[in-house]
C-alpha cells in the first residue's frame, strides 16, 4: 500500500502548488541576492519603478494565462499592448475627446482584435502559433499606419498620465505612494482569479486544455467559449496599453515587440503549463514580479543590454524545459 501511493504521480493541483512556492521563493532570493549587491536596489524610486515595470508586463501576462491554460497562445499580445496605446491616442489627441472614450476605445479594440484571433483559431483552424504571428505583425504595421509613424502625446489630455502614474494610496497615505498601475495590476489579477476559478468560463478553460475533444462531445460549444477567451485576453490586453502609454504619456507606434516573451515567460514561471490545463493568476503575478526585478536588478549592476537579453531568452528556456519536467512526472 505504501509502494503504491509513493509511486502515485502528483495530482495537477498539488504540482501547481509546488511550483508556485518555488517562484515565490525565487523571488525572495532574487530579492536578497540584488539587495546585498547593490546599496542602490532597496531605494524607494527604484522599487516603485519595478512595481510600475511588474504592472505592464503583469497584466499583460493576465491577459495571456487563460489562452494559455487553453492549451493555445497569443504572439501578438505585445503589439496589440501598442496598437490599443496608439487607438487611446487617436480617440483623445486627435479627435480631442474626453478620457473615458480613450479608455473604453482601448479596451474595445483590444476585445475586437482578440475576437478577430480567437475566430482565426477556432473558426478557420489555423493554429495559434501562425494566427497570432500573422495578428502580431498586422498590429504592428497598423500601429505605424493609424499614428502616421510618429509617437502620439497625451499633453493636452489632463488625468491621462494618473493612470498608471498616479497615486489614490499615497494621496490617502503619503509615506505610501504606490503607483495606480499597481492598484490596476491586482484588480486585474483579483477579477481574473475570480473568473478563472469561480465561473463557468473558468471551468471550460482548464477543461479545453486538458481535452477539448471530450468537452466538445459532452455538448459544450467550445468555439464560443474558447473565442470569448480570446476576446478576454484582448481586452486585458488593452488595459496593458492604457498602462504603458500613460507612463510614458505617449502612444509609441514603434513599441510592443518583445513584451510579449516577457510575459509568457512570466506566466510559465509561475507554474502554467504551456501544455494546457494547469494554471493559476497568482503564479503569474509572482512570475511578473520575478522578470521585473531580475531585470532590474541586471540594470542596477550596470550589465549590458544585449546579456540582459540573453538571460531573459536562458529563463524563458529554462521555464519551457521545467514545464516539460513537470508534465513528466504528473504523467507518471
Amino acid at each position: 500500500m505504501t509502494d503504491a501511493a509513493s509511486s502515485t504521480p502528483a495530482s495537477p493541483r498539488r504540482l501547481g502548488a509546488q511550483q508556485k512556492l518555488w517562484a515565490f521563493a525565487s523571488l525572495i532570493v532574487l530579492l536578497v541576492f540584488f539587495s546585498l549587491a547593490s546599496p542602490n536596489f532597496l531605494q524607494t524610486t527604484n522599487l516603485l519603478a519595478v512595481l510600475q515595470a511588474t504592472a505592464v508586463n503583469g497584466v499583460l501576462a493576465i491577459g495571456v494565462t487563460m489562452i494559455i491554460i487553453t492549451g493555445g497562445i497569443d504572439l501578438s499580445i505585445g503589439t496589440l499592448m501598442t496598437f490599443t496605446a496608439v487607438t487611446s491616442g487617436v480617440i483623445l489627441t486627435y479627435w480631442g475627446l474626453p478620457l473615458p472614450f480613450g479608455v473604453l476605445g482601448a479596451i474595445g479594440m483590444g476585445a475586437f482584435s482578440g475576437l478577430v484571433s480567437g475566430t482565426l483559431v477556432t473558426r478557420m483552424r489555423i493554429p495559434p502559433f501562425i494566427a497570432t504571428l500573422g495578428m502580431m505583425l498586422i498590429l504592428k504595421g497598423l500601429s505605424l499606419v493609424v499614428s502616421g509613424t510618429k509617437p502620439i502625446y497625451f499633453n493636452d489630455t489632463p488625468g491621462y498620465t494618473d493612470i498608471a502614474q498616479g497615486s489614490l494610496i499615497g494621496d490617502i497615505i503619503p509615506a505610501v505612494p504606490v503607483p495606480n498601475g499597481v492598484l490596476v495590476l491586482f484588480l486585474v489579477a483579483l477579477v481574473m482569479a475570480w473568473v478563472l476559478n469561480r465561473t463557468v468560463l473558468g471551468r471550460y478553460c482548464f477543461a479545453m486544455g486538458s481535452n477539448e475533444e471530450a468537452v466538445r462531445l459532452s455538448g459544450v460549444d467550445t468555439t464560443a467559449w474558447k473565442t470569448a477567451i480570446y476576446v478576454l485576453g484582448g481586452a486585458i490586453c488593452g488595459i496593458a496599453g492604457l498602462l504603458i502609454s500613460s507612463r510614458l504619456n505617449s502612444a509609441q507606434p514603434a513599441l510592443g515587440l518583445g513584451y510579449e516573451l516577457d510575459a509568457i515567460a512570466a506566466v510559465v514561471i509561475g507554474g502554467t503549463s504551456l501544455a494546457g490545463g494547469r494554471g493559476s493568476i497568482l503564479g503569474t503575478v509572482i512570475g511578473a514580479l520575478i522578470m521585473a526585478v531580475l531585470l532590474n536588478g541586471l540594470r542596477i549592476m550596470s550589465v549590458a543590454q544585449e546579456w540582459q537579453t540573453v538571460v531573459t531568452g536562458i529563463i524563458i528556456i529554462a521555464a519551457v524545459y521545467l514545464d516539460m519536467l513537470r508534465r513528466e512526472k504528473s504523467a507518471g
